[in-house]
């Protein structure tokens, strides 16, 4: 049996999500690959993309980085960890090698620790990765005490042996085997109209998806609904208030990319995973921006170029009276936004279908 061992970062839940539909899909077209895939995200949210078995197997390569919510950091913590983890990584090797050879793997694939690229040399077994940034690269912008830390990513990453790099990416040139891919991403599972139904959401009202990430932010203003009694608001926050426009989607296992169809709008914060999901369905986005986070900027700059978008600040969302969700959308940067590649999994898939087979 063909056995791919896959790695995902431990931050946040957009990478677990966006590797899980690449896996999902790949599962899908053949069913006798055994999957083992490491990460502290949680089984449960894998279990929403992956309807087949897989090996879960909790382990910490990296930690990505510490945020006290959606959109703010905490450097000094996100160094503690790399050192914590930096300690233990010569015990970690050898007990991921030991690992792997005890299950036959054939093939590694990360989004994207890079201690796995030093697992994979190893045991000598193959290292795909995919992204659109490496850790390396966030660093270096922070300077000072992390330019020696993303040095040594850099060259921890040069040891992969071949990069599918996600659209809305840094140069990522520390990597020497680059394949440029389209977006991944899930697809929605329930049709629009059983969703009206489940949520009592009517056809012709506005109606808006607010998400914001496993991490979710500190206090959405829900307020601000009162001020569009003719709208919809769909959340996944289970803390939100009880609401006449406000329809609460955490249940079923539904996912924001499965509400997407019923909704005319986005209000989200750059994540690749929910960006790429809005574009695959072809839902205008409402972008807030965010400080100290270099991906971001990537993120958003894919959003201008590709969809129809309003870029704001958390200062409008969170203090302003929310009359940006009346405001006109603008159109893609790029003339050529309709030809941007939709399904970068089935690349990604085919060339790991090609390997085992």
């Amino acid at each position: 049996m063909p056995t791919l061992y896959t790695a995902i970062t431990n931050h946040g839940f957009g990478h677990a999500t966006r590797t899980a539909a690449i896996l999902a899909e790949l599962q899908q077209r053949s069913p006798d690959i055994k999957l083992i895939i490491a990460t502290t995200a949680p089984r449960w949210l894998l279990e929403e993309y992956i309807e087949g078995d897989f090996i879960y197997h909790p382990r910490v390569f990296d930690v990505g980085v510490i945020q006290i919510d959606s959109l703010q950091v905490d450097r000094e913590a996100t160094l503690d960890v790399w050192q914590q983890i930096y300690h233990q990584q010569s015990h970690l090797i050898e007990d991921e090698v030991k690992f792997l050879q005890e299950n036959q793997v054939d093939l590694i694939f990360g989004d994207i620790p890079p201690m796995v690229a030093e697992i994979a040399k190893a045991a000598k077994i193959p290292c795909w990765m995919a992204g659109n940034f490496g850790w390396d690269f966030i660093y270096r912008d922070w300077g000072g005490k992390f330019i020696e830390l993303a040095d040594r990513l850099s060259e921890t990453y040069s040891h992969c042996d071949r990069l599918f790099r996600l659209p809305f990416a840094e140069p990522m040139s520390c990597f020497s085997n680059i394949e440029d891919v389209g977006l991944t991403g899930a697809k929605p599972k329930h049709s629009a109209e059983y969703l009206r139904e489940k949520f009592n959401l009517d056809r012709d009202r506005p109606t808006a998806l607010l998400t914001f990430g496993g991490l979710n932010l500190q206090s959405i203003p829900y307020q601000n609904l009162a001020k569009f009694p003719d709208w919809q608001f769909v959340t996944f926050d289970r803390d939100a208030p009880e609401l006449p426009n406000l329809a609460k989607a955490n249940c079923d296992r539904l996912r924001p990319v499965d509400l997407m169809v019923v909704c005319d709008r986005i209000v989200t914060k750059p994540g690749y995973g929910t960006l790429a999901e809005a574009l695959r369905v072809g839902i205008p986005v409402i972008c807030l921006t965010r400080e100290g986070f270099l991906e971001a900027e990537t993120l958003i700059a894919g959003v201008k170029n590709y969809a129809k978008h309003l870029i704001i600040s958390p200062q409008e969302f969170y203090e302003s009276d929310w009359s940006f969700l009346n405001s006109t959308f603008q159109a893609p940067d790029l003339a050529n936004a309709d030809q941007l590649d939709m399904h970068g999994e089935a690349k990604i898939n085919q060339a790991i279908l090609d390997y085992l087979n």
